[in-house]
């Protein structure tokens, strides 16, 4: 487990840096789950905020989990070398997009929409929320969300050669994300505007790219670990 620390900070920090795209895919959704709960129950919004968070990010572990399972299934192949190299594009491909400079990774998005398709009506059968097992329930249909963010988060914990290790990495990445969602639900304007900020948005990613290239393999890694 001590081994995985640096690259479970690694996936807090890559949630943390993608709140800016967080909040234009998933900002509006917050406000309409937050919308959602009856005004009996508003006494219990955090607590349903929290679940309806915590439904997502069990999500995302169950998706690294399984791609986590294709990884440690090509381990030992070229294959393997193949998933690092497009994870490593992926992750520049989103730093490109959090600075504003290519927004190609929307078409990437695209992939899970057919799936999208098929869970967005469950969520209405569970709305209003009324209890926290909803909450939950439907905070789990929400992260499947189709997010470029996500499935270059996915390719990297994939591209570890360990389904449990994957799983770990995207529930940390899910905690990552936690306080920009959160806030947004609380309708906390400070951190949202922060997050907005064109210097923020553009550090954001490039962090993010930077982060795509040390994934890269190559002799590169190590000037990069250095700095």
């Amino acid at each position: 487990m001590t081994e995985l620390l640096p690259q479970l900070a690694s996936a807090l920090i890559l949630g943390l840096l993608g709140g800016g795209h967080c909040l234009g895919m998933c900002g509006g959704l917050m406000g309409a789950l937050t919308l959602a709960i009856p005004p009996e129950q508003r006494n219990r919004r955090l607590q349903l905020l929290l679940a309806y968070n915590a439904g997502r990010i069990c999500s995302y572990a169950i998706a690294g989990l399984l791609l986590g399972l294709a990884g440690w299934a090509v381990g030992n192949s070229p294959a393997a070398m193949l998933l690092r190299v497009a994870a490593g594009l992926l992750l520049i491909c989103m730093g490109l997009y959090l600075a504003g400079w290519w927004s190609g990774l929307t078409r990437i998005e695209s992939l899970g929409r057919h799936l999208w398709r098929h869970l967005q009506p469950l969520s209405k059968r569970l709305m209003p929320v009324s209890s926290i097992p909803q909450a939950l329930c439907l905070g789990a249909i929400w992260g499947w969300l189709p997010c470029g963010l996500v499935y270059s988060s996915l390719l990297w914990a994939a591209s570890q050669g360990s389904p449990l290790d994957s799983g770990l990495l995207m529930l940390a990445f899910g905690l990552g994300t936690l306080p920009v969602l959160l806030a947004t639900g609380l309708a906390a304007e400070r951190l949202t505007s922060l997050l907005r900020r064109r210097s923020v948005r553009l550090g954001a990613g490039l962090l993010v790219m930077l982060f795509g290239l040390w994934t890269l393999p190559g002799p590169h890694q190590h000037w990069l670990m250095g700095h």
